[in-house]
């Protein structure tokens, strides 16, 4: 009989997951792999390398399903990407990416152990029960094979899970009403998002597209005049994050209590030895 899960125990076990997988878009080795390819972009080898799942697809599609980038920023690279590589090539070269950064975040010690086998199991278990019905990015994802090498089918299991959650939460943005700035922008003032010069820099929203949001989430009672969270927008934060673990809890509750908290331990521990050997910019998340 499976025990009930704790309290926001999906979402503690998905943060210790996801950042692991998005060692992937901070990695010199993404560069290598698709300067290999033709690249010379980082915003275009970026774009390609979690839009290649969906197939040759335009600004449009990628748009929807990513939510919080700026449409122009996709139209000057998206279907264009495709002419420098198919998507079969840009996901072959993601996957060789992948196996040289955890190689060398983790280590090869790491990378064979019994752990990294173990929680590749815990993983692609918990994503037997995701669902495909309205999450496009997951649904291409579960369409991929699941690699062979342990440590490469716990980061496609992380990536499955990543995607259904993220999948979820752009239902819950929507029904909670944030646009894609204001998406940003709030969850930048929780302190657990990026600043905003990553934001800007990588999404392709200018300064006054920010300001206009904040100011927007002023006159709704979310930020404060120093653009803090009101305690209405911290409400509205909790409840975003509430809704998304209700969408998200199949997998989860799939897996049972005892895998949970066992694929959390492990995922943490990954991820701290990833971020110790310098995975993340330092300046990554943060208010300012």
């Amino acid at each position: 009989m499976t025990t009930a899960l704790p309290p926001r125990a999906g979402r503690r076990c998905h943060n210790a997951l996801n950042p692991l997988h998005s060692t992937l878009y901070f990695s010199p080795d993404l560069d290598r792999e698709f300067g290999a390819l033709g690249f010379t972009d980082q915003s275009a080898m970026r774009l390609a390398a979690r839009s290649a799942a969906l197939g040759a697809v335009g600004a449009g599609t990628v748009a929807a399903t990513f939510y919080n980038y700026n449409h122009e920023l996709l139209a000057r690279h998206l279907p264009a990407v495709w002419e420098t590589a198919s998507p079969a090539d840009v996901l072959a070269a993601r996957l060789r990416t992948v196996d040289a950064t955890l190689r060398r975040l983790l280590g090869e010690d790491a990378v064979s152990s019994p752990e990294m086998a173990e929680a590749a199991v815990l993983a692609l278990r918990a994503t037997e029960a995701c669902t495909r019905h309205a999450r496009p990015l997951y649904s291409a994802h579960a369409d991929l094979p699941v690699p062979e090498a342990p440590h490469l089918a716990y980061w496609y299991a992380a990536t499955l899970l990543r995607e259904h959650r993220g999948d979820g939460h752009l239902a819950a943005l929507l029904t909670v009403g944030l646009d894609p700035v204001e998406a940003l922008a709030s969850h930048t003032a929780t302190g657990k998002g990026m600043s905003p010069r990553w934001v800007l820099g990588s999404r392709g929203w200018k300064r006054a597209d920010w300001d206009a949001a904040t100011e927007r989430l002023r006159e709704r009672g979310i930020l404060d005049a120093d653009g803090e969270l009101t305690e209405a927008g911290t409400a509205l934060r909790d409840e975003l994050e509430l809704q998304t673990d209700r969408l998200d809890a199949a997998p989860y509750e799939h897996l049972g209590a005892a895998g949970v908290e066992r694929l959390t331990e492990l995922g943490r521990g990954f991820l701290m030895t990833a971020a110790v050997a310098g995975a993340f910019p330092a300046d990554l998340v943060g208010k300012a």
